[in-house]
């Protein structure tokens, strides 16, 4: 059986048809002093617990139903489509926790394996103290792009993404492969972009990244490749995120379209990562 957090209701639901599974009777709610409560009055040998922690609420959601689970099933397995916190994967000035460890081992504490997918560093698993399987859904972003793209560059907004793009353009079977050269300043949070060697005018390009949060570096690719000359750039990432005004910055940078997954609900343009996990579980 599998029981959704709120965030996750679409891809539970994909999820169930393609583990000819069914979604347990899961309903949420909030007292009046704020304090959220799930129920899912099931039972069983083996549920899956499917919610990315997108937010404080989503993590105390998946801490519940965790709880719920552990009490009822034979065996639990927890799927974090996105693992809220992963990028904290270190501490990066004094006095910093790192908070992916924290989260990793209050998860474990419900479970008995999680899967989680494309997390933003793969040594992320290595923080939960139950086995734990990254699934890559990556080469899906290539399903959404149109046909016949022409002389098709995949760009990485820096070095660490090259093996999104590669995995991209692999799907796609046609085009190259760059990178921007990146710098953060952990102070201020300002990042500077390197324009990449390779010309975009006159082709088609595809930026790929693991995740789009606040859109600023996405944008400011999009930006410089406009600039460019590039024909079309299309943005795509398998976490799309997009905060606040994510979407208007693509936008204005002059964005042909937004592809993403639905590792996150509110994600658009999404392609099911069901059919990944599911051979993982």
């Amino acid at each position: 059986m599998i029981l959704p957090g709120s965030a996750s209701q679409s891809l539970a639901a994909s999820l169930a048809v393609e583990l000819d599974a069914e979604v347990g009777p899961v309903e949420y709610d909030r007292f009046p002093d704020g304090e959220l409560i799930v129920r899912a009055p099931a039972s069983g040998e083996h549920c899956v617990v499917v919610a990315s922690t997108v937010d404080s609420d989503a993590h105390v959601q998946l801490l519940q139903l965790q709880d719920v689970a552990s009490q009822h099933f034979e065996r639990v397995t927890t799927v974090l489509p996105y693992f809220g916190y992963a990028r904290q994967d270190r501490a990066f000035s004094e006095g910093d926790p790192v908070s992916a460890r924290a989260v990793a081992r209050a998860i474990s504490t419900g479970t008995d394996r999680v899967v989680t997918v494309t997390p933003h560093e793969a040594a992320v698993c290595d923080f939960f103290d139950v086995p734990t399987t990254a699934v890559d859904a990556t080469p899906l972003l290539a399903d959404p792009l149109p046909d016949g793209l022409s002389e098709p560059l995949f760009l990485a907004p820096d070095e660490s993404a090259t093996p999104h793009a590669e995995a991209v353009r692999d799907a796609y079977r046609s085009g190259t492969v760059d990178y921007f050269e990146k710098e953060r300043d952990y102070d201020t949070g300002e990042v500077t972009l390197t324009p990449s060697e390779t010309s975009a005018a006159d082709r088609d390009v595809v930026v790929v990244d693991d995740i789009i949060a606040t859109g600023s570096t996405m944008a400011g690719a999009i930006d410089h490749l406009r600039g460019d000359g590039a024909t079309r750039v299309y943005a795509t990432c398998v976490h799309p995120m997009l905060a606040a005004n994510a979407r208007v910055k693509l936008a204005r940078a002059g964005v042909e379209a937004v592809y993403g997954t639905d590792t996150i609900e509110r994600g658009e343009s999404a392609v099911s990562v069901a059919p990944v996990v599911a051979d993982a579980l």
